[in-house]
């Protein structure tokens, strides 16, 4: 399934706060340059938490942070504004127009026009206009939190319905056919087994169906190892001839119950988000004590183990 979803050319990847929606992303990306692509990723946070991770200035122009992979910080005035120079004729004009009143007061009452704009750079990044080759095989979005991200998505309807036929309705048309187009957009879910998360993926997974906008995968992430069973831990308490003392026994038995129980419950969340939603689910191990870049390269590269695929097959089917 992930094969699958790696061969569109826009990932948009969102959930709950704190579930690793930026991690995720971020190895998504690094596993796509694994198998021999060029990958984009879009962070949509303006404390651009993955640029501090790679050790970048937060930019709207790309900035290279490894081999084959850039990131930038998705901005909506930034956007507006590039859009503008494309469609308003003249530096002098231009410049007119960014130092008004007016535009100022605009931009500052009209933040679903930012939203627009901030998926229409999404789009021409991708070349899905046609004017020119893309720069990238794939773009990887980390959105914002899911509640946001509900309201990003929306906005290309709200703004058919608002603009109609005009140069801004048009390209509200583009961006939603581009979302809507399986071969070249998906949208990817992250949960954790947390209760909050389970439930507001679900309630997520249920909205962006009603618009037409199924993820194509919920990605489970911090699945915990579980490596032993009851009968272990019973017979670690019985052992017979440790040099450990019977108290420490029994605490290290509360602590591997402890374990025992969360892997059990993240059983029962998995068990349920799959139920729900009915659709890919694709687990994420948990890797405790790993964080920033040594996570991000963790998780790729076990997703990259767990694909079968050749790197270099991968690369010529992109070509």
């Amino acid at each position: 399934m992930l094969n699958e979803i790696l061969a569109r050319r826009v990932l948009i990847v969102l959930g709950k706060g704190g579930v690793g929606k930026s991690t995720l992303s971020a190895a998504i990306a690094k596993l796509a340059t694994l198998l021999g692509a060029r990958a984009l990723i879009m962070e949509c946070d303006a404390r651009a938490p993955l640029a501090a991770t790679f050790g970048v200035a937060p930019s709207f122009v790309p900035a290279q942070v490894a081999e084959n992979l850039a990131l930038m910080t998705l901005d909506g005035r930034a956007a507006l504004e590039e859009y503008l120079r494309l469609v308003v004729p003249g530096r002098m004009l231009l410049k007119a127009v960014f130092a008004s009143r007016l535009y100022q007061f605009f931009v500052q009452a009209a933040p679903g026009l930012r939203e627009l704009m901030m998926l229409g750079k999404i789009y021409y990044e991708a070349g899905l206009d046609g004017a020119k080759p893309p720069a990238r095989n794939i773009i990887v979005v980390d959105a914002p939190a899911s509640g946001q991200a509900m309201s990003l998505l929306k906005m290309p309807t709200a703004a058919l319905s608002t603009f109609g036929d005009s140069i801004v309705g048009k390209e509200a048309r583009n961006i939603s056919r581009m979302m809507r187009d399986r071969r070249n957009c998906a949208i990817v879910q992250v949960t954790t087994a947390d209760s909050l998360s389970i439930s507001e993926t679900i309630e997520t997974h249920a909205q962006l169906s009603s618009i037409h906008l199924a993820p194509a995968a919920v990605l489970f992430n911090r699945m915990p190892p579980c490596e032993f069973d009851a009968g272990d831990i019973s017979a670690m308490t019985n052992r017979r001839g440790s040099n450990l003392r019977k108290k420490d026994l029994e605490h290290l038995a509360e602590l591997a119950k402890s374990e025992l129980s969360r892997a059990a419950q993240a059983r029962k969340a998995l068990a349920r988000i799959r139920a729900e939603t009915e659709g890919p689910v694709i687990e994420i191990a948990e890797h405790g004590g790993l964080s920033g870049i040594a996570l991000i390269d963790r998780i790729a590269g076990e997703l990259a183990r767990n694909l079968g695929t050749r790197p270099a097959a991968r690369a010529a089917h992109r070509r």
